[in-house]
């Protein structure tokens, strides 16, 4: 093992600012490569180099330091780009969710919380219940559907209903009934 990499390991700080120095503009040309944005290199570089300093123990020699940066700096791209999707998808549901509650509303039709509720709903729960209690299919229906056992239409349309229901703060007053009911008893 390179001594400046086996004293960066033992904690040598000049050691570490050595080997940052060295690798750190290899790093940015390589994220650049994969970015295609500087801006977004330059972070990730920076990302990397906290990582490779709070995990210098784990690296045990094997490939190249650079290799090892390498494949740190890789999962850290393919992190942000996952991360990256997720947010995207989720502005473009809420995009489509206004646009739904504004045709709604400009033709005159009901856009009740109920829907607000169901509309935040993950679409692997939403749409059993829209089918089970909109459509009236059946589990079994809803499961061939959707590729599923029925039990886990049930599953889902059993909790979505109480993540609805909660989300109206219906649960509360359902609760306090059934309590003031076995009270009475």
């Amino acid at each position: 093992m390179d001594p400046l990499i086996k004293s960066a390991k033992e904690g040598d700080h000049l050691a570490f600012a050595m080997l940052f120095k060295e690798n750190y503009p290899f790093l940015v040309k390589y994220l650049m490569k994969i970015t295609m944005n500087p801006d977004i290199a330059e972070e990730l570089a920076q990302e990397t180099m906290a990582k490779c300093i709070q995990k210098m123990h784990l690296y045990n020699g094997q490939s190249k330091f650079s290799t090892w940066l390498i494949s740190i700096a890789t999962n850290a791209y393919i992190d942000q780009c996952r991360k990256q999707k997720r947010e995207n998808k989720w502005k473009g549901q809420e995009e489509v969710y206004r646009k739904l509650k504004w045709q709604f509303e400009s033709r005159n039709e009901e856009w009740n919380d109920a829907l607000e509720a169901l509309g935040k709903l993950p679409v692997d729960v939403r749409v059993p219940i829209v089918l089970k209690h909109y459509y009236g299919y059946s589990y079994d229906e809803i499961g061939t559907w959707m590729k599923i056992s029925s039990g886990t239409v049930k599953s889902r349309v059993h909790n979505g209903i109480l993540a609805v229901r909660r989300e109206l703060k219906l649960g509360e007053e359902t609760e306090g009934r059934h309590t003031r009911k076995r009270k009475t008893k």
